[in-house]
């Protein structure tokens, strides 16, 4: 029997996905595992891999967005009326929608989520063959971009993942061999402009984060917190636990952690006709990549050490930069942070990030004179500024918990107690 395959929802928040590159052409066989084409979502470019064994029979978009549940593919056996397999999969598509959710609508999708899943271009099983005897180049989308920026022409590497595809580790071990080190500058043109196509993630940007500005009425609570005490016992820290370290955003992060256990309020969510407090405690770490913003969520952040905060979020934060995070680890926050000390800007206001009451918006540290009893010293001194959801947050609220943020920081034992 032909099977009708539809475009998945593949994040809350997706509404629909762009067909990158098909990987099978019509006419060729399809095997459980096989990949059929990359797909861009709001969250990142993923693999569509097919459960269905048969003849890719048709391909409904060969490049550009499609609806979450619009036909994309038919897999069936040779000889099968395409015409009529539409017809029947749009009068289906209609009955679902006029029954308006009920329990059809549920099973349908419970069955598409059978036939088709995704997985990250970068886990395909490995295959080694070459490339040159192809006419088109198979590489996942980060691969293009890394020899893009690497000057790197994809003629030059050979490919390990599926097929003969490229990925990620063939464009590194490329580098490492010294390929295209000569054509790695880029040059940009001295007028005129450019055009670029906005992406799934940078419309989901613009719109999730466009919402919530103007839906939450936001208010800012801005505070210094003298981070001396915290640099030294970060190195006294780090001494012990060599070779792993831990940074000032772990301590941020464990110390807003303790916090938000004793500020509930504050690690809420508006949900229009109820505030929902949190008493779990799961941290979202805003991670800039070059397509936009990605949020690595710690779940249960407080009940973890510091050590084990550092490692999750260096692995996550990596992983997201190279678009390999699974979609359910960029979900569940309650509290967001977004540290922009590290390239030297000194405070400054962030948008809230739904469906989270407050982010945590955290400056660099700089040495400062500052007033100590009757004498100036100089400190190393952190601005903090916390965004507010005036629905659910009120001032003392929030100052409340910056106060135990503070303390904290500036006491670090006490947050290893």
């Amino acid at each position: 029997m032909a099977e009708v395959i539809r475009m998945p929802r593949l994040s809350d928040t997706m509404e629909e996905g762009v067909i990158v590159e098909w990987t099978k052409s019509v006419g060729d066989e399809v095997s459980p595992g096989d990949i059929l084409a990359e797909v861009e979502t709001d969250k990142a470019t993923m693999d569509l891999e097919s459960f269905n064994k048969g003849i890719l029979l048709h391909i409904a978009v060969d490049k550009g967005a499609v609806p979450v549940d619009g036909i994309i593919a038919i897999i069936g056996k040779k000889g099968d009326d395409v015409k009529q397999i539409l017809a029947d999969a749009e009068k289906d598509g209609a009955a679902s929608a006029d029954n308006g959710g009920d329990e059809k609508p549920a099973q349908n999708d419970e069955t598409k989520q059978e036939k088709t899943t995704v997985r990250s271009a970068e886990t395909a099983p490995s295959a080694v063959a070459g490339n040159e005897s192809s006419d088109r180049i198979k590489a996942s989308p980060l691969a293009k971009k890394m020899a893009e920026d690497a000057g790197i022409s994809l003629n030059r590497i050979k490919g390990t993942g599926e097929n003969g595809r490229i990925v990620k580790r063939d464009v590194e071990s490329a580098q490492s061999n010294g390929v295209g080190q000569s054509q790695a500058q880029t040059n940009y043109p001295s007028s005129g402009h450019e055009d670029v196509m906005v992406s799934q993630m940078r419309k989901t940007i613009a719109k999730r984060l466009g919402q919530s500005k103007f839906s939450a009425p936001h208010f800012y609570l801005t505070m210094k917190i003298d981070m001396t005490n915290a640099i030294q016992s970060r190195k006294e820290i780090n001494a012990m636990i060599e070779p792993a370290k831990i940074s000032f955003n772990d301590m941020i992060v464990k110390a807003c952690a303790v916090a938000l256990k004793k500020h509930p309020n504050v690690n809420s969510s508006w949900l229009e006709d109820r505030i929902r407090i949190n008493y779990d405690v799961h941290i979202g770490v805003a991670v800039a990549i070059e397509d936009g913003l990605m949020v690595p969520v710690i779940p249960h952040t407080d009940k973890k050490s510091l050590t084990e905060i550092g490692t999750e979020v260096k692995d996550k934060a990596s992983r997201a930069r190279d678009k390999n995070l699974g979609l359910d680890e960029m979900q569940g926050n309650t509290f967001t942070i977004s540290n922009l000390g590290m390239f030297g800007i000194d405070e400054f206001t962030a948008i809230i990030n739904p469906p989270d009451a407050c982010i945590l918006a955290v400056g660099g540290i700089e040495k400062t004179p500052t007033v100590v009893g009757d004498e100036i010293k100089v400190r190393s001194i952190m601005k903090v500024t916390l965004s507010c959801d005036h629905r659910v947050v009120d001032g003392a609220i929030g100052s409340a918990f910056l106060q135990t943020v503070k303390a904290l920081l500036e006491s670090p034992v006490r947050m290893l107690a």
